[in-house]
């Protein structure tokens, strides 16, 4: 079995494989605080709950976007599945052939999107990634399978945070569509705001991107957290794939051990 780790800034994603089946997939809450053994206590926890051992664990690749965690869950696997993790960073082979001005800046979870939504939907035709985490990334993919460029934007759950914690008197509200766009309270004008608000981004952000590639032939992935509920409110999205990092992660793993006989 093989353990894929991506390690976000607001949630830690695992997921087990056993060969091509997912054996148990989970996220927590990322802590910047937690040691690499509270780390090790809650995955062997949850590996109980599942009928997983540590000992089925063969192999262990992780994603990261928090260098303050690196050490921590490099340091928890090593101690409690006794592997060694392969780490998304130069040096690793990807297959993804990038025209960044500096390929160094691209971040981890970025490239594994990359290779994976090119392995899963890559045919010839461009297509644009979507991931709405803690921060909602536009990853564009031309007809040749190279990584282009994209776009950064503020993650939806983040501006929803400013929006309260900047004003006196807004509350927290959960984040979801409300009935109409003329909305009658301060709950639903918040939940407006923010959904439809983030939705006319997305449709603007990937409408100026067709119109750059001088096609409307692109697929449009979306992934991450908040990409169900965003799908729902634009209709420029074709798929989505919540397991599109995780399944790049076992890709990788693969591809990088496969000379290794591991």
């Amino acid at each position: 079995m093989i353990l894929c780790i991506d390690v976000g800034n607001t949630n830690i994603k695992y997921a087990v494989f056993d060969g091509d089946e997912l054996k148990l997939s989970f996220r927590v809450a990322t802590d910047l605080k937690k040691t690499s053994d509270e780390y090790g206590a809650q995955l062997l926890s949850v590996f109980s709950s599942r009928g997983v051992a540590a000992a089925d664990i063969k192999g262990a690749i992780v994603s990261s976007v928090v260098p303050s965690l690196d050490y921590t869950i490099g340091h928890m696997i090593s101690v409690y599945l006794s592997v060694t993790p392969l780490e998304i960073a130069p040096g690793l082979k990807t297959g993804l052939k990038m025209r960044a001005d500096n390929a160094k800046e691209v971040g981890a979870d970025r490239i594994v999107n990359n290779v994976s939504a090119i392995r899963k939907y890559g045919g010839g035709r461009p297509v644009i990634v979507v991931d709405f985490g803690t921060a909602t990334t536009f990853n564009v993919i031309d007809g040749k399978n190279e990584f282009i460029g994209g776009v950064i934007a503020p993650g939806i759950k983040g501006s929803l945070d400013s929006l309260v914690s900047g004003t006196a008197k807004l509350p927290r509200v959960e984040i979801e569509a409300p009935p109409s766009v003329i909305a009658t309270n301060t709950v639903t004008n918040m939940q407006a705001g923010i959904v439809f608000g983030f939705a006319g981004l997305v449709e603007h952000i990937i409408k100026r991107i067709k119109r750059e590639l001088k096609t409307r032939d692109v697929l449009v992935v979306a992934t991450g957290g908040f990409s169900e509920i965003m799908a729902k409110e634009t209709d420029c999205i074709d798929v989505i794939d919540r397991m599109l990092t995780l399944d790049g992660l076992k890709y990788l793993y693969e591809l990088n051990c496969s000379e290794e006989g591991e």
